[in-house]
C-alpha cells in the first residue's frame, strides 16, 4: 500500500530530527593536556591553572622537548673499574660518579662510640672499596649535579652499591633528593650498624660547619 505524501514527509524529518539531535547531543570528552612545558626535571608549570607537578621516574622518551637532545642508552650507562674517592663517590675512567639518593660521612668527619671517637668518613671509604674490591662498576645516569659530576646508581656485581652503603650504616638516605633508600636507612639503625653505633652528624650539616 502507498503512503500519502504528507505522511512520507513527516516520517522523514520525524528520522532527520533524531538523527540531528543525537548528532548534537554527543559531545566527546576533552583530552587532557598539561598548560606549559616541562623543565629539565619533568616537571609542568601550569601557568593557566597555576599548578606545578613532576611526572616520577626519569623523562620518557614523549618527554624531551624537539630543541632537547635526548640521552642514548650509551650515555645513560657506565661501566669500568671504579676508583673509591670517598663513600659516596667514585671515578670510572674520566666521569666523576656520586652515588644517587645517598650521603656518606665526609673523609675528615669523625663519629663517636661510647665516648671514643672513630673516623667514619675513612671507614665509608673502606667499606665501599672493600664492597666493589676488584669488580668492574656499572652505573646508570639519573641526572648530573651542579659540580658536573654524574649522578647515578651503581652496581657492582649483583650488589647495588647505593642500597649497600645505606643498608651497613656508612651512609645515610638523602632524603633532599630522593626517598629510595629510607628503608635500607631504618634497617641500618634498627641494627645499629655502622655509624648508627653511636652518635655522628649527618654529612650535610657537617659540611655547612656542624662539627
Amino acid at each position: 500500500m502507498t503512503l500519502p505524501v504528507d505522511v512520507i514527509f513527516r516520517k522523514s524529518f520525524k528520522t532527520s530530527f533524531i538523527l540531528l539531535s543525537l548528532a548534537f547531543a554527543y559531545q566527546p570528552e576533552p583530552v587532557s593536556g598539561h598548560g606549559g612545558g616541562l623543565d629539565k626535571n619533568g616537571c609542568h608549570h601550569d601557568r593557566k591553572a597555576g599548578g606545578y607537578h613532576c611526572h616520577r621516574g626519569p623523562k620518557s622518551d614523549m618527554q624531551y622537548r624537539s630543541n632537547e637532545k635526548k640521552p642514548t642508552p650509551q650515555e645513560r650507562e657506565l661501566f669500568g673499574r671504579a676508583t673509591v674517592t670517598d663513600g659516596d663517590t667514585i671515578r670510572i675512567g674520566k666521569a666523576r660518579i656520586r652515588l644517587h639518593g645517598i650521603d656518606a660521612p665526609e673523609s675528615q668527619q669523625a663519629c663517636s662510640e661510647n665516648g671514643q671517637t672513630w673516623r667514619c668518613g675513612d671507614a665509608a671509604t673502606a667499606a665501599l672499596k672493600s664492597v666493589i674490591g676488584s669488580q668492574s662498576v656499572s652505573c646508570t645516569k639519573r641526572d648530573t649535579d651542579r659540580y658536573g659530576r654524574v649522578v647515578a646508581e651503581c652496581r657492582a656485581g649483583a650488589v647495588n652499591l647505593n642500597v649497600w652503603m645505606v643498608r651497613q650504616g656508612f651512609a645515610l638516605a638523602y632524603r633532599r633528593f630522593s626517598t629510595e633508600y629510607v628503608r635500607d636507612e631504618d634497617a641500618a639503625r634498627t641494627a645499629r650498624r655502622g655509624i648508627w653505633r653511636g652518635k655522628f652528624v649527618r654529612p650535610w650539616n657537617w659540611r655547612k660547619g656542624r662539627r
